[in-house]
């Protein structure tokens, strides 16, 4: 199976907010997003847009066992914006 992922700023995140981990199946993460974005007024969401979309790649690439499926390129640049090791991915 081959699904799309994303890094660098997640304007999904800003908008919709915890809801986006919620709807990929990340209930406990979307729960603690909602909790930090209500005592934070806000600021939580707004900061998160810019983190999110490398942590939860992070977090597939690591703990669920995904692998990048991109040209050389793609994946080059994608491993430089998430910070990842080639042994991890390999």
């Amino acid at each position: 199976m081959t699904k799309t992922g994303y890094y660098g700023f997640s304007w999904t995140y800003l908008f919709f907010g915890f809801l986006v981990p919620v709807f990929r199946g990340e209930l406990l993460v979307g729960a603690l997003h909602l909790l930090f974005t209500v005592f934070t007024a806000g600021i939580w969401q707004v900061v998160m847009a810019f983190l999110y979309n490398k942590q939860y790649m992070t977090r597939m690439l690591t703990e669920k066992g995904w692998v990048l499926d991109g040209s050389a390129n793609d994946n080059e640049l994608a491993k430089k914006s998430l910070g990842i090791v080639n042994h991890i991915v390999e």
